[in-house]
C-alpha cells in the first residue's frame, strides 16, 4: 500500500496533544483497506468487485460517557475530534475507568507465508471460483442450487492515543464458502462449506475435495431417513465442538455481556465450576497463524492468550480496557472492531478446548443408542441456550457407529452441556471458517478448535417419536 499513511502519524500526534486535556481518553484512527469480492450463483455472477477505502474514526472518554466519529477525508479530521469530544462531554456522567496498558510503540504486520492476495490477477481469482463452482454444479443432476463466495481484505491501521500508543498495524485474511442444495419432490437438502486463511492465497487453491463434499452431502441427504427426536447421548467432532466452544460459551466470556447485566455477572462468577476437571477452555489472538490472531488489538492491548476454564472452573475472562477497569480485571486484548465505521467492543478471537486423553473410538463405549454429529451447517444462540444444525450424522448403536441419517439439531443449556461433557478426545483441529457477527459486526474473522467431545443428555431434533 502507498505510505498515506504512514505521512499522517505526526498529524495524529498532534491531535491528540492539542485535544488531550478536554477528556479522559481520546484515540484515532486512520485506515486503509483494499479487497476482492465474488460471488457466483448458480450460472450468474452476482458480485465481481475490487475496491480500495481509506477512513478513521476518533474515539472520546470523559466522566465514563463515550463520543464517537468517523471520517473518510483528512481534511476534517479536527472537526471530527471535537464532534466526538463535544458528545463525551454531554453524556458522561460517572467516571472514566479504563485499565493502564503499555504505551507501546511500532510497525506490526501479521507475517504472510505466501501469495499475497493484492498480487493475484482478479481475472485468476474469478477463475479459481469457477473451477469450484462447476464441481457443485456438475455433481449432480439433482443439485439446483449452488454459489461460490470468494473474498479477500488487506487492511492497515494506525493507532495513536492519549496514553502513549502510536502503533501500526497491517494484515490480510481471506475466505471462500460453498454451498449446493439438492431437491427430490418435497424434501430439500444443502450442504456448505467455509475455510479462510491469514497466511497465503495458496490456502484457497487446492479445495476440490472439501467443495464436492458439501455437493455430496447435500444429494447423498436426501435419501437419509430423519433423525429421532429424543435425548441422546451424543458425540461431536471437532468442527462442532469448535462452533459450540465459540457461540455457545464464548459469547459469554464476553465481559461486556457480564457488567451490564449483574445476574449474569452472577452466574459466571470466578471460581465456579461448569464441567468436568479435565475440561479446559481459552481464547487468544496470540497463537499465530489463525484467522483470529494479531498483535495488538484495536485499542492497543497486546494480544494474550487467556484461559477461561482451567480443571472445569471459570478462572477468567474476555476484556477490553474499559470492561477490565470497571470489572478491576486484566485487559485481555479482546477488543476490536470490524472497521473504521465501528467502535471497538469486546470479542473473542482464537477460542478452543484444549485436546483431552481419550483415544476417539472410546469416546463411542458403552452407548446403547446414541448419536454422531459432524461440522455445521448452522446455528443460533438466546443466553444460555443454544442450537446448532449438523452438517452429517449417524446413529450410535451399541457402541459402533450406525446408520446415517438427517434433520439433527443439538440443543439445550450451555452450562448443563459443559457439565454433561463425558469424554475429551485426543485429536484437535482448528477450524479456520468463522465470521463472527456481534452488536451489528458480523463477519469478523476467529478461529475455533477442539477434540471431540461425548456428551450425555442432549436434545436432539428431528421427526417425533
Amino acid at each position: 500500500m502507498p505510505d498515506l499513511l504512514t505521512d499522517k502519524k505526526n498529524l495524529l500526534s498532534d491531535l491528540i496533544a492539542r485535544y488531550q486535556d478536554r477528556v479522559d481518553f481520546l484515540a484515532i484512527r486512520l485506515e486503509e483497506s483494499e479487497g476482492t469480492n465474488i460471488l457466483l450463483r448458480g450460472d450468474k455472477i452476482e458480485t465481481l468487485s475490487e475496491g480500495i477505502s481509506l477512513g478513521g474514526q476518533v474515539r472520546a472518554c470523559y466522566k465514563g460517557g463515550w463520543g464517537f466519529a468517523t471520517f473518510n477525508q483528512l481534511n476534517n479530521l479536527t472537526q471530527r475530534v471535537e464532534e466526538a469530544i463535544a458528545a463525551a462531554r454531554i453524556v458522561g456522567d460517572e467516571e472514566t475507568l479504563l485499565a493502564p496498558v503499555p504505551a507501546v510503540q511500532g510497525v506490526f504486520r501479521v507475517p504472510l507465508t505466501g501469495t499475497d492476495p493484492r498480487n493475484v490477477p482478479l481475472a485468476e481469482k474469478k477463475a479459481l471460483c469457477d473451477r469450484y463452482n462447476q464441481i457443485l454444479r456438475g455433481y449432480s443432476e439433482i443439485v439446483t442450487t449452488t454459489s461460490v463466495r470468494y473474498g479477500d481484505v488487506n487492511q492497515r491501521i494506525i493507532l495513536a492515543t492519549s496514553d502513549g500508543i502510536l502503533i501500526e498495524q497491517a494484515w490480510a485474511d481471506l475466505e471462500m464458502r460453498f454451498a449446493a442444495t439438492a431437491r427430490n419432490g418435497e424434501i430439500v437438502q444443502t450442504g456448505r462449506e467455509t475455510t479462510g486463511s491469514r497466511k497465503a492465497y495458496e490456502d484457497l487453491t487446492q479445495l476440490e475435495e472439501q467443495v464436492q463434499s458439501a455437493a455430496q452431502r447435500a444429494v447423498d441427504a436426501l435419501a437419509l431417513p430423519p433423525v429421532k427426536g429424543n435425548t441422546y447421548t451424543v458425540v461431536i467432532d471437532p468442527i462442532l465442538t469448535g462452533l459450540f466452544v465459540h457461540e455457545a460459551f464464548g459469547h459469554l466470556s464476553e465481559a461486556d455481556m457480564a457488567y451490564e447485566n449483574p445476574d449474569l455477572l452472577e452466574v459466571m462468577s470466578m471460581g465456579r465450576r461448569f464441567g468436568p476437571e479435565m475440561l479446559q477452555i481459552f481464547d487468544g489472538a496470540a497463537p499465530p497463524g489463525h484467522r483470529g490472531s494479531y498483535l495488538y488489538d484495536d485499542e492497543g492491548t497486546p494480544a494474550t492468550t487467556t484461559q477461561l476454564i482451567k480443571d472445569g472452573m471459570l478462572v477468567g475472562r474476555l476484556h477490553s480496557r474499559e470492561t477490565a477497569g470497571k470489572l478491576g480485571e486484566t485487559p485481555t486484548g479482546n477488543a476490536r472492531c470490524l472497521d473504521y465505521h465501528y467502535p471497538p467492543i469486546v470479542r473473542m478471537t482464537n477460542t478452543w478446548i484444549e485436546r483431552g486423553n481419550t483415544p476417539v473410538a472410546d469416546l463411542f463405549q458403552d452407548i446403547k443408542e446414541g448419536v454422531y454429529a459432524r461440522n455445521w451447517l448452522g446455528g443460533m444462540t438466546n443466553g444460555e441456550m443454544f442450537t446448532f444444525s449438523a452438517g452429517e450424522a449417524w446413529m450410535i448403536r451399541n457402541g459402533k457407529i450406525a446408520e446415517p441419517v438427517r434433520d439433527v439439531t443439538l440443543s439445550g443449556n450451555v452450562f448443563k452441556t459443559l457439565a454433561n461433557i463425558e469424554g475429551i478426545g485426543d485429536d484437535f483441529y482448528w477450524d479456520e471458517s468463522g465470521g463472527c457477527g456481534k452488536g451489528g459486526q458480523s463477519g469478523l474473522p476467529v478461529g475455533c478448535g477442539g477434540p471431540s467431545l461425548r456428551i450425555r443428555n442432549v436434545v436432539v431434533g428431528g421427526e417425533s417419536s
